[in-house]
Formats: structure tokens, sequence, C-alpha cells
């Protein structure tokens, strides 16, 4: 027979203050921290890019809308000349 006892031993008992216990919080806060700044890196590339894509937008439909003003324009200069 051996002398076993349910009783905890030095081993398996944690000790209080060795600093386990805050360590689930640190890893926590860091994975927030990269989230978070993963998040704003994303809102900065997506301000960026459609920025630019709304800039070109209103290039071309400048552009567009001066195209067929001048269409305009050479179709009224053209029926002018056929009425005289």
């Amino acid at each position: 027979m051996t002398d076993q006892s349910s009783a905890p031993t030095t081993t398996n008992v944690p000790e209080p203050g060795n600093g386990r216990s805050a360590l689930p919080l640190g890893r926590t806060l860091l994975w927030l921290g990269v989230a978070g700044a993963s998040a704003a890196l994303t809102f900065v590339v997506l301000r960026i890019t459609l920025g630019r894509r709304a800039a070109a937008t209103d290039e071309t439909a400048e552009r567009i809308q001066a195209l067929i003003d001048e269409a305009n324009r050479l179709i009224k200069t053209l029926d002018e000349k056929k009425q005289v």
C-alpha cells in the first residue's frame, strides 16, 4: 500500500502573485491593440482609395459633359448651315 493523500501539495498549488494570472489579460489587450490597429489601417487605406476614385470620376464626368456640349454646338452649327 502506498500512502496517497488528496491534500494539495506545493507542486500543484499556484503561488499567489507569481504573475501567471495577469498573462491572459495582457495577451487579450495585445490582441485588441493589434485588431484596433488593423481596423484603423484598413479605414485609412479605404478612405484614400475611394477618395482618389471619386476625384477621378468627377474629372471624367466633367470631360464627358464638355464633349457633349461641344457636340451639341457642332450639331447646332450644322443645322444653321443647312438652313442657309
